[in-house]
């Protein structure tokens, strides 16, 4: 990215996950004055797991970060569909083929990290513990109470997004039938790939991270759950006994977890306006995905790079914005 009309400009990301962090990147690699407001008292990213695939990787190049990626991540080699129920493999996709960016397997923790340590460097002013607690369309942002005056303010505060609410309204989130449990185990094979265990009703998906360990995602369709959230704890126990019909090597996989998490998978409309006024919203609070196509972090990268270069392209931050959405 170059200097363009973003330089000088005062912008405030609202939110310090991975689309508030490429976001505060994206502006500041293009002159802008950036702060990051995260309620959390440290950056921190739950679940384990993610995959960086090459229309996200384009974005971490663009901003001079595929080595750091390549140190913090795996490369992938196939993505593996399989019959859970007799372990055969049912195709392979293979993945060193790709002419374009590589198919990555991080740590949610590491891109966050990586994403943070280049905000440190190019001057963002990233401040925890600091709650957004309301947002207007004419760039004042209320945090822990006091206000402030932004040029730009970019909602990236997810699923439950304040600048979403200022730009939408309330909304109500509907069960999708689905409920899906999340672990991490150690790696009994090494290989980088990514393989979809697929079963009547359910299906687990795997893949390894660094440190010699394997992502363990497993999902089943039922009727009923009580609200979302993703910091629900389930016993290994009883994931054994709700994917009791899988082949011997998964059952390996999933009999090795100790500690569980497990969510109900709501579905979010789409927003209806990304913008207003000085105001955007990004990632999550734009589009919430369901993880079946491990799309919601690469969506929060590409957002994050084109909402800062149509704002870079433009003197005026609503045409910019406009053109994002």
């Amino acid at each position: 990215m170059t200097t363009g009309h973003n330089s000088g400009r005062s912008v405030a990301i609202a939110g310090g996950g991975i689309a508030g962090l490429a976001a505060a990147l994206c502006f500041a690699r293009s002159g802008a004055q950036v702060s990051v407001f995260e309620r959390a008292p440290e950056l921190r990213e739950f679940g384990a797991g993610l995959q960086i695939t090459p229309n996200g990787a384009c974005v971490l190049r663009h901003l001079g970060l595929s080595e750091a990626a390549d140190r913090a991540a795996l490369r992938a080699e196939a993505v593996v569909p399989t019959d859970a129920l007799t372990g055969r493999a049912i195709a392979r996709f293979d993945l060193t083929q790709l002419r374009t960016e590589p198919y990555r397997f991080f740590h949610r923790s590491d891109l966050l990290g990586l994403l943070a340590d280049a905000c440190a460097a190019a001057g963002v002013d990233i401040r925890t513990g600091a709650t957004v607690e309301a947002a207007t369309q004419d760039g004042q942002l209320t945090v822990n109470g006091q206000i402030q005056s932004f040029d730009v303010i970019v909602g990236a505060d997810g699923l439950h997004s304040v600048v979403r609410t200022v730009l939408n309204g309330a909304d109500a989130p509907f069960f999708t039938g689905q409920v899906a449990w999340r672990t991490v185990v150690a790696a009994q094979d090494s290989s980088p790939e990514a393989r979809i265990w697929m079963a009547p009703g359910q299906h687990v998906v795997t893949y390894p991270l660094t440190g010699g360990l394997l992502n363990v995602v497993a999902v089943q369709e039922q009727s009923a759950w009580v609200d979302e959230g993703w910091r629900r704890t389930d016993s290994p126990e009883n994931l054994m006994r709700v994917f009791g019909r899988i082949c011997n090597e998964l059952r390996g996989v999933l009999s090795a977890a100790d500690q569980v998490g497990v969510w109900g998978l709501f579905r979010h409309p789409v927003a209806e306006a990304w913008h207003g006024g000085r105001l955007a919203i990004i990632g999550d609070a734009a589009h919430p995905t369901l993880p079946f196509l491990a799309q919601g972090a690469n969506l929060a990268l590409e957002d994050a790079f084109v909402v800062a270069e149509c704002l870079n392209r433009c003197d005026d931050i609503q045409v910019g914005l406009a053109r994002f959405e």
